[in-house]
């Protein structure tokens, strides 16, 4: 260093840290003393505070000759105070999260465009056009900052803000409050417009795969010197402050994980990616070290976002198991399934997994669905809380007051459910004499507290009682009972305790049967009804519930079995298994029947026949509710039993035929034609009246595609339904002679009666089918001579037009089946159009027409994704709009019905000018103008406002006309454009409407 620099730098050091006369930043803008500044311990004023400061000075407005406000000029000082900050952010680094903490959003917006600008960012460029591997370093890296920046601002203003309390009110100050917020809320909002572009320039960030350079102080006054001169060194070299590649992606990923998890509480389905991304910056954070200089990440929020998106949404590769028991209780309570939750606090009482705490918010929130008037959650939040509460009593804790409050009123099943929960909280086996301890003096005080001895006995009687409870504790529980007695019943005769009790037997078997009505366990039944015999030969069991019932020709041969122990047990085994099939518990079903078939095949082969049938109709209900409900074949076994079932000859089998009914109805359902046509033993079709049925169903199915002379199948089904339809007639002669009717019966003649026609149908779920058998009785309902309005179907065409003797056609009862039907069909797929059409004409025949409407608009929605493509016009066919224009005008609609005349293959415009003439109208009239598209109609509105001096409808009307799209010298694809537009709005419209 030269003497005279030496002398420069020592009269430098020597001056005073503040000029008297001059303020901080134009001290440091004066004399260039920024850098020295920043190096002190503790600068004072800080640099986000000199930032601040360069940036205000920088930006403000100017005042011309005439007193006029003028933006900023851009000369040397503002350039410099410019320069300035940018160089305090380098100095820090450039570190968001200072910069976030201690910069308001206006500033540190006007900051990063500096940045931008001084990066040459090409201004209006958009940043998600700009390709980033082809950019210079620090332009690249400026960018990432402003987009980092951006969606972290959009994150930090969805947070709530606690406000700060207001001083005393200066005015002026209040209006600079006013407007920093008013351009945070602007700039809030143009970011928030950007949020898509900046998450896209981030993604693509993360694709990058060199490192990157950001800005420091020396870089910025090397372009303050000359921009053009070190261009090459601060863009295309290792100039600048080096930030590694794995360092810019771990920053980006958690900024992008925040606002993904941001969106997600409007879009469940982002909270997938912003998982991803979190959990991709632990692992960035592992390899770089979480004392990295560039990367600054808050590993404890982290960890709270990936705890939080492993609940919300778990990895797709782990089962319920691997989930943590945080995960399953979240994701449990969101499904509303609280069993699940019930059976994970009973198995936490095993591991003490849970805190407390969580379990305690669970029950909390359950509480306050229940408050909000959802009563069913009242059990639900016993069971919770009698979980809790033996977990507290495991620990050693008090019992909490809830629990007191909700057991003020026991009954049985509380108190079965509580032991149930002590039982399978302790491991007898494993568990520490304290554990005992605390579990035997809960179970001595639950009796204590309660003053009936039936209540009493039960737990004092339970196996885990007996176990915990020592002899001298018993007898210490029976004195303390004796001496309560007296005050619990004050009879002049005391109450017996249960101790004293002389015979215990039938208090025992009065256990034992409750036992008996409770299990599904094959082995627990038959060891009950082992004791039960022993000590009592005189009672039938099987009699013990009347919930057990079985079919008669069933009962029949059960009751039949002389050994009573054998008796009972078949019996029950049978009564439960069927009513664990009816409320599809099939596991359990499944055990029952397995076990009745291993007793009964001992013994009795037609037993055993008839255990394989319900066996195999409950293998049937068990495909069709799992796995046949997402359209998986059934297994080549399970059809091959179906067919032996059916052609099976054993005549003094008992049979029940549902079963038949299943089974035939399964071969159609998954299209097992060729067999219902081609290899049916042709006994069966003569003695299996539902084998029949399904062979005609299944060959009119075959024939449909063919030519109409072909489809002699399907006169046949129509002769075999008209025959089930019909009725017959009793007459008696009088003593004049005359004869006089006396009622009508349903048919003999048919190969089934009609309610079992209807609960055959009702198995089936085939959509061929379905419509093939709807259109039959649709066309059955219409050949009736009094009919006014027909319903249309699918393939109506292939039934005979007419029948020889109409009279003997029960068509009330056709009526009920048809509405029966399409209910059922609706109820299998709401989506399929035809079935929607026939639902409609159903109600238009009935006088229904808001209905009928719904029904019509409904079946156009689902074939054109919601009118946003063309109705098919083998949907919407003439006469389904000439219906809904006699529905619009019953209903006093008559705009809707103009519109609608424009639908018909030639526009009704009689119709349509009737309808307009009409001044009692219900619907919006003027303001579905903009929905008519013939320009003829368009007129006559025009015309008839101005006739009756409707000047506002009228001005409506001609603005309508003279919408260019609507011009006559237009080419057809432009009109025909136009027409489809208003097509579209104006069936949307009518659909929320009537939906």
């Amino acid at each position: 260093m030269s003497a005279e620099a030496a002398d420069r730098e020592a009269a430098t050091s020597s001056r005073p840290c503040t000029p008297p006369q001059t303020s901080w930043f134009e001290f440091l803008l004066q004399e260039s003393l920024l850098e020295k500044h920043l190096r002190k311990p503790c600068p004072d004023p800080a640099p986000v505070q000199l930032i601040v400061q360069f940036l205000e000075q920088a930006s403000k407005p100017s005042v011309n000759e005439q007193n006029q406000v003028q933006p900023p000029p851009d000369n040397k000082r503002n350039r410099v105070l410019k320069l300035l900050a940018l160089k305090v952010a380098a100095h820090l680094k450039w570190d968001l999260d200072i910069l976030e903490k201690s910069l308001s959003v206006p500033v540190l917006n006007m900051l990063l465009n500096e940045l931008l600008c001084i990066s040459k960012v090409p201004p209006g460029t958009k940043h998600v056009d700009m390709d980033l591997a082809t950019l210079p370093p620090t332009t690249a890296m400026a960018i990432l900052l402003y987009n980092r920046w951006a969606i972290r601002t959009i994150v930090q203003s969805s947070f709530p803000v606690k406000q700060a309390k207001p001083g005393p009110p200066q005015l002026s100050v209040m209006n600079q409050m006013q407007q920093e917020k008013e351009l945070t809320e602007n700039i809030l909002k143009v970011l928030k417009e950007q949020a898509s572009d900046s998450i896209l320039v981030l993604e693509a960030a993360l694709k990058l795969n060199k490192d990157l350079y950001v800005h420091t102080m020396r870089t910025l006054d090397l372009l303050a010197v000359e921009p053009g001169m070190v261009n090459g060194e601060t863009e295309s070299s290792t100039a600048g402050l080096k930030i590694k590649t794995e360092e810019m992606q771990c920053q980006v990923c958690y900024d992008l994980g925040a606002a993904y998890f941001q969106q997600g509480s409007t879009n469940p389905a982002v909270y997938e990616n912003a998982r991803e991304k979190f959990f991709r910056t632990k692992e960035l954070i592992a390899e770089i070290g979480s004392l990295s200089l560039h990367c600054t990440i808050d590993e404890k929020r982290l960890a709270g976002y990936c705890q939080a998106c492993d609940v919300l949404v778990p990895s797709s590769d782990s089962t319920a198991q691997q989930l943590t028991p945080y995960s399953q209780v979240h994701v449990c309570l969101r499904s509303g399934n609280y069993q699940e939750v019930i059976k994970i606090f009973v198995e936490d009482n095993l591991t003490f997994s849970l805190p407390v705490q969580f379990r305690q918010s669970v029950l909390r929130e359950l509480f306050q669905k229940a408050q909000q008037g959802n009563e069913a959650l009242d059990e639900i939040c016993f069971k919770v809380c009698a979980c809790n509460t033996v977990r507290d009593v495991l620990e050693g804790r008090t019992i909490s007051v809830q629990f007191n409050q909700l057991f003020l009123r026991p009954n049985k099943e509380k108190i079965d459910f509580l032991l149930e929960v002590c039982s399978r909280s302790i491991n007898l086996e494993k568990a520490s004499d304290p554990l005992k301890g605390n579990m035997a003096a809960f179970l001595k005080n639950v009796c204590l507290g309660l003053e009936d001895l039936q209540y009493v006995f039960m737990i004092s009687s339970h196996e885990l009682s007996i176990t915990l409870l020592k002899d001298e504790e018993r007898q210490l529980l029976v004195d303390q009972m004796r001496k309560r007695s007296p005050r619990v019943n004050l009879c002049i005769k005391p109450v017996t305790s249960f101790y004293d009790i002389p015979a215990s037997a039938s208090v025992n078997i009065g256990q034992l049967e409750h036992q008996l009505i409770l299990s599904v366990d094959p082995w627990r039944i038959r060891q009950i009804l082992i004791e039960l015999h022993g000590m009592t030969s005189e009672r039938e069991f099987w009699t013990v519930s009347n919930k057990w019932e079985l079919p008669l020709v069933y009962s029949s041969v059960i009751l039949g079995i002389k050994d009573n122990l054998t008796r009972d047990l078949v019996y029950i085994l049978m009564a439960k298994g069927l009513h664990c099939s009816t409320v599809k518990d099939f596991s359990h079903a499944k055990q029952l029947f397995a076990a009745c078939l291993e007793l009964v095949t001992e013994f009795s082969p037609k037993l055993r026949q008839v255990m394989l049938n319900e066996m195999l109709l409950l293998d049937i209900y068990t495909h069709e509710a799992g796995t046949g409900q997402s359209g998986e074949r059934p297994p080549s076994d399970l059809i091959s039993r179906v067919r032996g079932y059916l052609e099976m000859r054993l005549p003094d089998i008992p049979f029940r035929q549902v079963i038949s009914e299943e089974c035939v109805a399964f071969m159609l359902n998954w299209r097992e034609n060729e067999y219902l046509t081609l290899q049916v033993p042709a006994f069966l079709l003569q003695s299996n009246p539902f084998v029949k049925l399904g062979q005609l169903l299944a060959a009119t199915c075959k024939e449909l595609p063919g030519p109409k002379e072909s489809r002699r199948t399907a006169k046949d089904l129509w002769e075999v339904v008209v025959q089930i339809c019909s009725v017959s007639s009793q007459h008696k002669r009088g003593n004049d002679g005359r004869v006089s009717l006396i009622k009508q019966r349903e048919s003999t003649l048919g190969i089934m009666y009609r309610s079992e026609l209807l609960s055959f149908l009702k198995r089936l779920r085939e959509p061929l089918v379905l419509t093939i058998i709807l259109s039959l009785f649709v066309k059955l309902h219409n050949v009736r001579e009094d009919i006014v309005n027909d319903i249309t179907a699918e393939h109506i065409s292939i039934w005979p037009s007419s029948i020889p003797n109409l009279q003997s056609v029960d068509f009330e009862a056709v009526a009920i089946t048809v509405k029966e039907l399409v209910r059922y069909a609706l109820s299998i797929n709401p989506n399929n159009h035809s079935w929607l059409i026939i639902q409609a004409d159903i109600y238009f025949a009935t006088n229904q027409y808001s209905a009928a409407l719904h029904y019509y608009l409904q079946a156009g929605a689902v074939c054109s994704d919601f009118f946003n493509k063309a109705v098919p016009p083998d949907v919407y066919t003439d006469q389904v709009i000439k219906r809904m224009i006699k529905c619009c005008s019953l209903l006093n609609c008559h705009t809707q019905v103009a519109i609608l005349c424009q639908f018909l293959r030639e526009i009704d415009y009689k119709t349509a000018f009737k309808s307009l003439q009409e001044q009692n109208s219900h619907d919006a009239m003027d303001s579905y103008y903009d929905y008519i598209w013939d320009v003829t109609i368009l007129e006559y509105l025009t015309y008839l406002h101005h006739k009756r001096g409707e000047t506002d409808k009228r001005q409506i009307a001609i603005k309508a006309i003279g919408q260019t799209e609507l011009n006559a010298s237009n080419p057809e694809e432009v009109l025909q454009l136009a027409a489809q537009r208003r097509k579209k709005k104006f069936l949307q419209a009518m659909a929320k409407l009537y939906f």
